[in-house]
């Protein structure tokens, strides 16, 4: 393995350890870290040698995939069943969703990981509180039960995507470096 291959593999692992933290915060990681190893895999031939030269072969990049889109899947229905669950409107899920966002980043400075996660968290539930509030003849107690139910379901739709997120980190970085 030549140095830019062992400069690439570590790209990589380091993309990865981002990219499950952007999950944690909300944000799209995963499909993030599959856009670069996309990449990597189409100029790979710059330098890799060989007859055919591979970083990731195309079933994991597809395997990647499939289990990217299963996580997005159990986030949110974990989600929006948490916040329906709740009783929470179209408008208070969306900006739940929203809220936990922005909390996320806001939350960033407080701690990488764990204040990153508390925002999500709250973000959702300011974000569930404000969407229920704009509607008509709601007051400020009719809200509570629906942010909690999303906050609740923001947590579990985190909790099931996180390990597909490090699934995908740990194959494609053992792929790195093994090309």
């Amino acid at each position: 393995m030549d140095w830019i291959a062992v400069l690439v593999a570590v790209l990589v692992v380091l993309a990865g350890a981002l990219s499950v933290f952007l999950v944690v915060i909300g944000l799209p990681g995963t499909w993030l870290l599959l856009g670069l190893a996309l990449l990597i895999e189409l100029v790979d031939h710059w330098w890799l040698e060989g007859e055919a030269p591979v970083t990731f072969s195309w079933w994991l990049l597809g395997a990647c995939t499939v289990l990217a889109l299963i996580g997005e899947l159990l986030e949110f229905l974990a989600g929006a069943l948490g916040a329906k669950r709740g009783g929470a409107s179209r408008r208070g899920m969306a900006l739940a969703v929203v809220g936990g966002v922005v909390g996320g980043i806001v939350g960033v400075p407080f701690g990488l990981i764990v204040g990153a996660f508390f925002g999500a968290v709250l973000g959702t539930f300011l974000g569930a509180v404000i969407g229920e509030l704009t509607r008509p003849g709601t007051e400020l107690r009719d809200t509570l039960r629906p942010a909690i139910g999303a906050s609740i379901g923001r947590v579990l739709g985190t909790l099931a995507k996180l390990p597909i997120a490090i699934a995908v980190w740990v194959a494609l970085s053992v792929a790195a470096f093994v090309a």
